[in-house]
């Protein structure tokens, strides 16, 4: 049983790097889609624009990217 240990860690260690990049990138996105309302209100609608863009770049690569392409591929794949 001790033998199985490394491997555990080498498919593990991956997927908590996907996972914390994912939900940095998502976060990341949140926050500039959040700021591109307050410039939107402000009046700032270049601003506005611009980060809502980033935003979608940030929410795309962090949910479907990172979140749906990588880890939830590997969980499933792992449970078969």
């Amino acid at each position: 049983m001790p033998s199985a240990a490394p491997e555990l860690l080498a498919e593990l260690l991956p997927l908590l790097a996907y996972t914390l990049l994912a939900a940095v990138l998502t976060a990341g996105g949140l926050a500039a889609e959040y700021a591109s309302l307050q410039h939107l209100g402000a009046g700032q609608t270049m601003s506005a624009l611009w980060l809502a863009a980033i935003g979608a770049v940030l929410l795309y690569a962090g949910l479907y990217g990172i979140g749906y392409g990588k880890v939830l591929s590997r969980l499933l794949a792992s449970s078969r």
